[in-house]
């Protein structure tokens, strides 16, 4: 699916859910939801390709495997904390999403720590 797909569905399901909230709000927020979703995995499907071009640029420089799995981990932990914040602040709920945000952060900086002591360790072997 191309973004120009992604896009017209997203549209799609917002003009719906707009025609609907007057009837039956939740039904509007579970077409939201659902068409996040489906744009979501047709998102996850373009990670093989992502793959394979992480794989690349690792045989051309010679970066250890841990650190583009751990590149890869963070952009997927920011997908996942943007979208569910983004519902639950299109619901109503803006703490909830501000919450979800905060724990996104922490977590990316969680999963960061053993590249951060990789890099502080090969400062220590320069300047000693």
């Amino acid at each position: 699916m191309t973004i120009i797909q992604a896009a017209i569905l997203g549209i799609c399901a917002v003009a719906l859910a707009i025609q609907v909230k007057p009837l039956k709000p939740e039904y509007s927020l579970y077409l939201i939801l659902a068409a996040g979703l489906v744009i979501g995995f047709l998102g996850v499907s373009r990670l093989e390709l992502i793959l394979e071009t992480l794989k690349k640029v690792g045989g051309y420089i010679h970066v250890n495997n841990v650190y583009l799995g751990t590149l890869l981990k963070m952009v997927g932990i920011t997908y996942i904390a943007e979208f569910a914040s983004g519902i639950c602040k299109d619901s109503g709920y803006s703490a909830l999403g501000t919450q979800i945000e905060m724990f996104g952060k922490l977590s990316i900086l969680a999963v960061s720590t053993p590249v951060l002591l990789a890099l502080f360790e090969t400062l220590q072997e320069f300047m000693a």
